[in-house]
């Protein structure tokens, strides 16, 4: 797995975890690098504070596009796949929208249900098709 791929996979765990135990993901990420011999990749740091710096505007385009779903009704590794996936589509200039969408879709596949992938892939490719009308 490439360096850029585990760091979303490390970020998603950490959003997924916090989310679960209502803490902050930050803190969750930063105590795993203290108290364990994870190598957290710099760029998971730089999504959970990306994600959590947009949260309320990420969740607000989600709404807006995901069909006959609430944030809250859909599995959280999904939920935390999907706004991984919005805030490298609409904040991180740096990653293709392609490759964005992909692993959001890679991601899903490997640590959600059997429907996630088609799911996560329609909806970040509705956010896709729109996104420069979407930017802050």
């Amino acid at each position: 797995m490439r360096a850029r791929a585990k760091a979303r996979r490390r970020a998603l765990e950490f959003l997924f975890e916090a989310e679960a135990r209502d803490v902050d993901p930050m803190g969750v990420a930063i105590s795993r690098r203290e108290n364990s011999d994870i190598v957290l990749n710099e760029y998971s740091l730089t999504i959970i504070e990306g994600v959590m710096a947009h949260l309320d505007r990420i969740d607000e385009v989600l709404e807006s596009y995901v069909k006959d779903w609430t944030i809250e009704r859909m599995p959280a590794v999904d939920r935390a796949a999907l706004r991984i996936g919005v805030w490298e589509l609409l904040y991180n200039d740096d990653v293709p929208d392609a490759v964005a969408v992909a692993e959001a879709v890679v991601n899903v596949r490997e640590l959600s249900t059997d429907e996630s992938p088609e799911f996560v892939n329609g909806v970040l490719g509705r956010i896709q098709s729109v996104k420069d009308t979407l930017v802050d």
